[in-house]
């Protein structure tokens, strides 16, 4: 007896060493929610880091939109003559020709026209910090599409679980009763057949399981092969919103605010094109050194640089295109409220339309149709019914279940659709 109780200890013993071994080798799943992978792709995804060096370049070069002109430096024999003896003093006393010139050459800006430049090479970044924010809207909507899909694909694996529990129940129960002469081997097959499918089903689901992570994980930009969970819990958000019009979108959308930006920028552009067509100054410094005793000279002289007719073609055929292309702006940017405010409203419908639909089969489809599944096997218990009829009633059940998790996921997306639109983040 003594050594029977020596013998269960020393394997309670064991069982706890092994149970602690394992509980320090496992390695926990990472559980990881939308707010934390949308977080992740703000911070590190390589396409906003590109826009953030793109609105840095642009803010950079509007830090020179105040220069000037280069001066102009020359210097050269000015007015002398070819035969070097004339250089010198004659021998009557006479000084001698020609002369050595320094010159230089500042053309001064219009001042109107560095504060259009300036204004204009400011304005280039803040179309891009919208562009970023459109950009930024977009990989929202791509993560909380993926993140959604892998979500109910782990509520058909759990609906697939309880399948594979009933349908071994219906073949082992089928086995049974063959053998003893009870029952029929159709049933038994068609089971079999069943829980294969179930089977191959599931394979299909965790494939796409893993593709979900792989996406999610490029959006995050990181390693594609790290594993993590997600949260299933969901919930459905109420977007209503009082009045989505023109002005709404405008404020909420970065893209139009981007295209808005756009025509701004393109104005800016226009008041440089026309501050061309006025005439700027500069001033010119000649000094010149005498040869053979010829005194030193200068000349001092202003400059004007006239937009005359043939000058001034270019700028003005370029205001001109800038007027059509604002025109052109407008009218995207009147095509894209057109069409958010048309999702929008449609969506809406959709969306409580799809509602309505799941509570009906969530408060009146899937529980009678679980009663009668519950009837079926109780009376398959009882031997008042037929193995083939409780497994009509299991995969009846089985289907509309399947069906349920895929209407929702229709309801996830069509939100995602809709925070798309509103660029709720």
């Amino acid at each position: 007896m003594s050594w029977m109780q020596n013998t269960n200890a020393m394997n309670k013993i064991i069982l706890i060493i092994i149970t602690i071994l394992g509980s320090l080798t496992a390695k926990p799943q990472v559980m990881t929610g939308l707010d934390s992978i949308c977080a992740a792709i703000r911070e590190g995804n390589p396409s906003l880091r590109s826009s953030d060096a793109l609105i840095r370049s642009l803010d950079e070069a509007a830090k020179g939109a105040r220069s000037w002109d280069a001066p102009l430096l020359s210097t050269g024999l000015w007015m002398t003559p070819y035969n070097p003896n004339l250089w010198k003093r004659q021998a009557d006393g006479s000084p001698g020709m020609g002369q050595y010139m320094v010159s230089a050459e500042q053309m001064l800006p219009n001042r109107r026209r560095l504060d259009a430049e300036e204004a204009y090479m400011q304005g280039m970044s803040a179309v891009e910090k919208q562009k970023k924010g459109a950009a930024l809207n977009e990989l929202y909507a791509a993560a909380r599409q993926n993140y959604y899909q892998w979500m109910m694909i782990q509520k058909k694996l759990k609906v697939l679980d309880q399948n594979t529990k009933l349908l071994d129940f219906m073949i082992r129960d089928a086995e049974l009763k063959y053998k003893n002469n009870l029952g029929r081997i159709n049933v038994y097959y068609k089971a079999k057949a069943a829980l294969g499918n179930v089977e191959s089903i599931r394979i299909d689901l965790e494939n796409e399981i893993v593709q979900k992570r792989v996406m999610l994980n490029t959006l995050m930009h990181r390693d594609k092969s790290m594993v993590f969970e997600i949260d299933t819990a969901y919930s459905i958000n109420d977007f209503s919103v009082p009045a989505v019009d023109s002005a709404y979108l405008s404020e909420a959308r970065s893209d139009i605010k981007a295209v808005q930006q756009d025509i701004r920028l393109t104005g800016l552009q226009q008041q440089a094109e026309r501050v061309k067509l006025k005439p700027e100054f500069g001033v010119r410094f000649d000094h010149m050194f005498g040869f053979g005793g010829v005194p030193m000279k200068y000349s001092l002289m202003g400059m004007i640089r006239l937009p005359v007719a043939w000058s001034s073609r270019g700028a003005r055929a370029n205001i001109e295109s800038l007027k059509w292309k604002t025109e052109a702006l407008n009218q995207e940017k009147e095509k894209m409220i057109n069409e958010a405010e048309g999702s929008y409203y449609g969506l809406q419908q959709e969306i409580a339309s799809k509602q309505r639909q799941l509570r009906v089969l969530d408060e009146k489809v899937i529980p009678a149709l679980q009663k009668n599944y519950q009837t079926m096997l109780l009376a398959y218990e009882q031997n008042t019914e037929e193995l083939f009829n409780l497994y009509d009633a299991w995969e009846t059940l089985n289907s509309t279940q399947l069906e349920y998790w895929d209407r929702v996921q229709q309801l996830l997306l069509m939100q995602v659709e809709l925070q798309r639109i509103l660029e709720i983040k």
